[in-house]
């Protein structure tokens, strides 16, 4: 599932080519609701932006799209008339502008809204703070992590919930344990606050250089090495399933962040 990063990025190439350009042609197709995206044409793209894990294209006059890629969605940017380098079936939107076609692969979630309802949008209004965004809450992150519904989870599900901080996924939630040496079945409750900020600013950190925002390089230690030895230690890297709506592997060293 692509995180906050790549999200961040697909904004960013988008951008350049889609705002302050009208939309010449619209059209999306399912399966899952498809949504009259035809109402679109003809406005001007104000801006394209990443908000967590989603894609925020708005246009003039209120209008709004919404796309969640999930395990195997994707944009792509073509020239017109050039060959799409995955099946015309497969596209899920497509947006027209002069000089740029727009498509949205694979993606389960588009959803075309007006603006003014975001605030009340069932899956953007629950976000926690964007670890991408300039104006990031640390304290409202760690507020979330501490709630009480969150006390009973691993820390390693608890990153993961985009309620309490927005953007991580799987990659960077295993890289951030692993860099701070927290055991990734470790209760929240179990875990003391100056450990939780901690995770909290190495999570930021770890985004931000992926994304370009920040200056300095990410590299994976544990993220799918299993069975090879841990860069710090030598110890062989372990995984095992985050049980979840969505399937997801642990990686970590049972030497330097302890777990069974």
């Amino acid at each position: 599932m692509p995180e906050g990063d790549t999200l961040f990025r697909t904004a960013q190439g988008l951008r350049p080519y889609l705002v302050g350009r009208d939309i010449l042609a619209a059209r999306a197709q399912g399966p899952g609701p498809v949504p009259q995206v035809q109402r679109i044409v003809g406005k001007r793209v104000d801006a394209v932006e990443a908000q967590g894990k989603n894609l925020l294209i708005r246009f003039d006059g209120g209008l709004e799209i919404r796309t969640h890629l999930r395990m195997n969605g994707s944009w792509h940017r073509y020239r017109p008339g050039e060959r799409w380098r995955r099946p015309p079936g497969r596209a899920r939107l497509v947006l027209e502008v002069d000089g740029t076609v727009a498509v949205c692969f694979d993606a389960p979630v588009v959803e075309l809204f007006e603006t003014r309802t975001e605030p009340l949008h069932p899956s953007l209004s629950r976000l926690g703070p964007d670890l991408l965004k300039p104006e990031f809450d640390a304290a409202e992150a760690h507020r979330r992590l501490r709630a009480p519904e969150r006390a009973e989870m691993s820390i390693s599900a608890a990153l993961l919930d985009q309620r309490a901080l927005a953007g991580i996924g799987n990659i960077w939630r295993n890289e951030t344990l692993f860099a701070e040496r927290v055991d990734p079945w470790a209760p929240v409750r179990d875990l003391d606050d100056a450990t939780l900020d901690r995770l909290i600013a190495t999570a930021r950190r770890l985004l931000t250089q992926s994304a370009g925002v920040a200056p300095g390089r990410t590299s994976t230690k544990v993220y799918r090495r299993a069975g090879r030895p841990c860069p710090r230690c030598g110890t062989v890297i372990r995984s095992a399933p985050l049980s979840g709506e969505v399937p997801r592997t642990t990686y970590w060293c049972p030497s330097c962040q302890g777990g069974s």
